[in-house]
């Protein structure tokens, strides 16, 4: 961790380099915590099939252990904030890629489903941590005019990380006896392998964390404004901080713990804007994105598809995902969040009902769906232009606004309650898929395309427009404005 001995030694040189690109890299390094977080929810997809033969599972158990690590993740989420209050973000960064390391050693060597979903469960928590602290401190370091795009870097990391977990696999089937499920030149399991190539991820970003300074909103909660005013040199290029470092203090305006009931509103138990967050994270996940890289090869398999192909075309998807991210990063502080959320939403929506339809009308070989020539095709096209809309817009967006929309003195624990409803959501999803596509893969993206149509009515009735305002503002959020009808009479 970076003592204060070595930020003051580093001062004056961070204050000659270019405050932007310092920003980017504090941003990059606290992303890292995504990379986990697409890595371990990835890597599961190229295993799926090994575990239930491995361990005889039928659908419900393999759903379960497939979504066991949601669970973590929202248990993780929840306590992150008020620990992150009380110890700091670096050390909750440390903490988490410990325990997530320890988790891809567990799963790897796991000798049945109830062991595996226990070290599943393990790196959930770490994953939800992350999840959290990412895009909390990104917002708290950040200038305004550069928050969008950074907070965007947390996405980036996570179609990384389900990126790099989906060419391990593919690289670790292909040379193995028998794909997943056969056993690879150098020994062992293909599928335990799989697992075991996360520890790589883990330990670099615990090493990250430790090279990167506290957040000065932390700081300052603190009392520690010395610290708080060198970081903010760092990130700003101003040599005159002090009435930043004022500003946060009033938006303290408090210095004692932040607790859950701080978030308590007169109305529905919470405050409006807690809501708004929750919302978001529930339809980001309701809209079925992880059905795609969770179950993805699966999915094609039944589509078709040879395990190879399979395998391979979820590449693809992930090559889509991280492409269109890049998109989002140009645009999310041009045109704003709320354009794009609706946007996204719209495409989603008609790309779904597009899967539901070739979907619905194939017809069942061997108790699954096989698209034909011109089915298979359409539905394929259909998914990636699916990816395309959610990578594009609800992937990023909602994890900047969680990290912007709330006020710094709730930030961390609003957060952490939009971000366990997020895994909840995320493992109701997860869960539900084997069942609904069991019955019919029509019915489950049907659904989908439901959610994302009441996901574009949310925003455009409900989701407030955060961009370019300083964090110290967001207590003066309110939803959308319209212009008032005049009489044309």
């Amino acid at each position: 961790m970076v003592t204060e001995d070595e930020e003051n030694a580093s001062t004056s040189t961070a204050a000659e380099g270019h405050p932007a690109a310092i920003a980017v890299m504090l941003a990059g390094a606290a992303a890292l915590g995504g990379f986990l977080f697409g890595y371990d929810s990835s890597v599961i997809n190229g295993t799926v099939d090994a575990l239930r033969q491995q361990f005889h599972l039928n659908s419900f158990w393999i759903g379960f252990v497939v979504s066991s690590a949601l669970l973590g993740c929202a248990v993780g989420a929840w306590f992150a904030g008020p620990i992150a209050d009380r110890v700091g973000r670096i050390r909750v960064m440390v903490g988490a890629a410990v325990i997530f390391l320890v988790s891809s050693v567990g799963s790897a060597l796991a000798f049945s489903a109830a062991d595996l979903t226990f070290w599943r469960l393990v790196g959930g928590l770490a994953i939800g941590t992350a999840s959290v602290i990412a895009p909390a401190y990104i917002a708290e370091i950040a200038p305004a005019n550069l928050r969008g795009r950074l907070g965007s870097l947390q996405q980036m990391a996570i179609v990384l990380g389900i990126f790099a977990a989906l060419v391990v696999n593919y690289i670790i089937a292909r040379v193995s006896e028998g794909g997943a499920t056969g056993h690879v030149p150098w020994g062992g399991s293909a599928w335990r392998w799989m697992f075991a190539a996360a520890t790589v991820p883990a330990v670099l970003y615990g090493v990250v964390s430790l090279a990167i300074p506290e957040s000065p909103r932390y700081l300052v909660k603190k009392h520690e404004l010395a610290r708080a005013r060198q970081v903010l040199r760092k990130v700003t290029g101003r040599g005159d901080v002090d009435v930043k470092v004022g500003e946060i203090v009033r938006s303290i305006a408090s210095d004692r713990p932040v607790h859950l009931r701080d978030l308590r509103g007169n109305r529905f138990g919470l405050l409006p804007i807690v809501w708004i967050g929750i919302l978001l994270s529930v339809f980001q996940q309701f809209v079925g994105i992880n059905v795609i890289f969770y179950y993805g090869t699966t999915l094609w398999q039944a589509a078709g598809f040879k395990e190879s192909d399979a395998m391979l075309t979820s590449v693809i998807n992930s090559l889509v995902n991280v492409g269109s991210t890049l998109v989002a990063i140009a645009l999310v502080d041009r045109i704003g969040r709320r354009p794009l959320l609706l946007f996204g939403a719209g495409l989603m929506a008609v790309t779904l009902c597009v899967m539901a339809v070739c979907f619905a009308t194939a017809p069942i070989v061997d108790g699954a769906p096989k698209l034909g020539d011109v089915a298979g095709p359409i539905a394929l096209v259909a998914a990636n232009l699916y990816v395309f809309g959610f990578a594009s817009t609800w992937g990023p967006v909602v994890w900047v606004m969680l990290g912007e929309m709330f006020n710094n003195f709730i930030r961390a624990s609003a957060l952490a309650v939009a971000a366990a409803a997020q895994w909840i959501a995320n493992w109701l999803i997860t869960v539900t898929f084997p069942w609904l596509s069991g019955m019919s893969l029509g019915l489950a993206y049907g659904l989908y395309t439901v959610f994302a149509a009441l996901a574009f009515v949310f925003v455009w009735r409900l989701v407030p427009e955060t961009k370019g305002r300083e964090l110290e503002d967001m207590d003066k959020l309110r939803g959308p404005t319209r212009k008032p009808r005049t009489s044309t009479a």
